[in-house]
């Protein structure tokens, strides 16, 4: 028998339950947290330089100051929080707070390769810096939560 997986406590098995809403929280508290620090100048400006070397979002900043950007994208990941929680009531804020997760993980995942963050290794094995290198390659796992966040609330709308 294949055990649900979701979110919010119809799971058969107690441990994937538990899991799976220490995951949700969890995701929903990284995106407030993240997206509250965007609206302060120290956050504002660490993130100028990946924001400025992507090829997706480096236009922004030829329309806005460096800070209404990071509001902008900090007010996308409170959004994104916000609809996480609502995962627990609604399925249907939970399936667009999974999307948001994907889409914005998918962007940032983007800048390992447009910032700079290779090192050169030993045994011409790709090694990634720290920052941002080492810092970004979690969001994989976030993209992964997102996504299954998603699919397990449009299974709960379509049931």
């Amino acid at each position: 028998m294949i055990m649900s997986t979701t979110y919010y406590g119809k799971a058969d098995n107690a441990l994937a339950n538990v899991g799976g809403k220490i995951a949700l929280f969890g995701l929903a508290l990284v995106f407030l947290w993240i997206g509250a620090m965007k609206f302060t100048a120290y956050e504002a400006n660490a993130i100028k330089g990946l924001v400025a070397s992507s090829p997706l979002l480096s236009w922004l900043y030829s329309i806005f100051e460096v800070q209404t950007v990071a509001n902008l994208i900090g007010s996308v990941e409170i959004v994104t929080g916000l609809l996480l929680l609502a995962r627990f009531f609604d399925a249907r804020a939970g399936l667009v707070g999974g999307l948001l997760v994907a889409a914005t993980t998918a962007v940032t995942l983007t800048f390992i390769f447009s910032a700079p963050g290779w090192e050169p290794s030993l045994g011409g094995f790709p090694a990634l810096s720290v920052v941002p290198g080492q810092f970004l390659l979690k969001d994989i796992v976030l993209l992964g939560a997102g996504l299954a966040i998603a699919g397990d609330a449009l299974e709960d709308i379509n049931d």
